[in-house]
């Protein structure tokens, strides 16, 4: 089992952490989250792959001759990916109205939002 996909996600997740931690503005806070989110599609194929496996579409293999490729992991990464398009779609909208009824995308300038 190779580590270097795992360090490959922490490092992209740290990345968006400190992009996320350090941006003064929310549309690159919106990016530095949706950065932080690639690093799950990372670890999702990196827990998937097997060495030496196909692809889980059988042609004229025999079952059991090859090892394959878990399918479920490839699904479910798909998934991530839509529904990570769909979090950032909806963050960037609520993005929009905030710079459309306050005229910042500041978020210290944002005062009327403190509790």
């Amino acid at each position: 089992m190779h580590v270097f996909p795992y360090l490959v996600a922490v490092w992209i997740f740290l990345v968006g952490c400190y992009g996320l931690a350090t941006s003064r503005n929310l549309i690159h806070a919106v990016g530095c989250l949706s950065v932080c989110q690639c690093a799950t599609y990372v670890l999702l194929l990196a827990v998937g792959y097997r060495n030496g496996a196909t692809a889980p579409v059988f042609s004229d293999l025999k079952p059991g001759t090859r090892p394959l490729v878990d399918p479920v992991v490839q699904a479910l990464t798909l998934t991530d990916i839509v529904v990570g398009a769909t979090v950032t779609a909806l963050l960037l909208a609520l993005v929009l109205q905030v710079a459309k009824r306050h005229g910042t995308l500041d978020p210290d300038e944002l005062r009327e939002l403190r509790g």
